[in-house]
């Protein structure tokens, strides 16, 4: 039996807009994964990128359990002796809850020029609005990613 491949004509890529409010930034990650790498379609290749565009808003309100927040700690090095730096993520949240978004997601897809273009296709913005109107994306509600009262949205 022959490995299938999909072909360019075969390839259709959707527009998804995710809103992160008080979502869980692990169960987050691993649905937005799914969709950028096109395991949710029945013509999904592991050697092809099939995957659709996301869009995720509100990205500064996501949420981490536990005590993570103040807990798990994020490094990293300049490239010079001494020269590793540690910062909290509750400090990342506050400053650029976009990028730890970003890390996030790209965490869960390959580490390869496919991974990296997988990539492309995440857009993530901290506050509501997002210049992807013109590709009316459809949100999407993520059933698999648990919704919790946001501890920043009431302060």
């Amino acid at each position: 039996m022959r490995t299938y491949t999909p072909t360019p004509a075969d390839i259709t890529r959707a527009w998804h807009v995710v809103d992160a409010d008080g979502l869980v930034l692990g169960r987050l990650a691993t649905e937005v994964a799914v969709l950028l790498r096109g395991k949710h379609k029945p013509g999904f290749a592991p050697h092809v990128d099939t995957g659709d565009h996301v869009v995720v808003v509100n990205a500064d309100k996501v949420v981490l359990t536990s005590n993570k927040a103040d807990a798990k700690i994020a490094y990293r090095h300049s490239g010079y002796p001494g020269g590793l730096t540690a910062t909290r993520y509750a400090d990342l949240l506050a400053d650029r809850a976009d990028q730890v978004v970003r890390k996030a997601v790209v965490g869960m897809l390959p580490k390869n020029r496919l991974g990296r273009q997988m990539a492309t296709k995440l857009k993530v913005y901290r506050g509501p609005d997002h210049p992807h109107a013109a590709q009316s994306p459809e949100p999407l509600e993520i059933p698999g990613a648990r919704r919790m009262p946001s501890a920043r949205s009431g302060a």
